[in-house]
């Protein structure tokens, strides 16, 4: 039976449905990637779906992801594309806003240590090398926490990404909960092109990268 809107109200639709969601929007689902969505039931309410599917060979089960719970779901292709990254060694770099469902920190994964104070917030950003967290841009570029890699390995990442017109101009004031003028990470700031203003280091997209945002 639906209701007026047509939305189905069978407990099972319903389970079956959200399911079949986190599996495409995360790949692996974990107890605690589903409870950081915050969904009606928690991770019990879409486990037997899970595991209905498992038994139909549509998702595989296992380990995938070290420290989480031993009840992890994913879809064939993403077990592949796991294995093909842990066997081929790729750094990739990536920067994602940090409440993108593909960035588990602060969510299915507890945040990295640091002295500053990264948060799954709207509007800020982590850049990540070979899956590994480098550094967190909080919403108004103006604060950074690192992950106790060195700079010199993040800094030019970061500086080209902002030439490219993401995140936007960055003026980075605090480091780690501390003046950024001074801190470890000037120096590899400076290198990679940011210039030392007033209070902190500026970087600015280039033109071509302003007009086409």
């Amino acid at each position: 039976m639906s209701s007026l809107a047509g939305a189905p109200t069978d407990p099972t639709i319903v389970a079956h449905g959200r399911a079949l969601q986190l599996l495409e929007r995360h790949g692996i689902v974990t107890r605690e990637a589903v409870l950081a969505e915050g969904g009606p039931g928690g991770f019990a309410a879409v486990y037997p779906i899970l595991k209905a599917l498992e038994e139909q060979g549509r998702v595989r089960r296992g380990y995938f992801v070290a420290g989480l719970g031993a009840a992890q779901f994913a879809l064939p292709g993403a077990v592949d594309r796991l294995r093909e990254r842990r066997e081929g060694g790729l750094d990739e770099v990536v920067l994602l806003a940090v409440t993108d469902p593909a960035q588990p920190y602060g969510a299915a994964l507890a945040w990295p240590a640091s002295g500053g104070r990264p948060a799954r917030a709207a509007g800020a950003h982590l850049l990540s090398i070979g899956g590994e967290p480098q550094v967190f841009i909080d919403r108004g570029g103006r604060s950074i926490a690192t992950f106790g890699s060195s700079p010199t390995r993040w800094a030019g990442e970061l500086a080209a990404f902002v030439r490219a017109g993401r995140p936007g101009p960055l003026e980075i004031v605090r480091v780690d909960g501390d003046d950024a003028i001074g801190s470890v990470v000037a120096d590899a700031l400076l290198e990679a092109g940011f210039t030392r203003g007033y209070r902190g280091f500026v970087l600015r997209p280039e033109p071509a990268a302003r007009r086409d945002r």
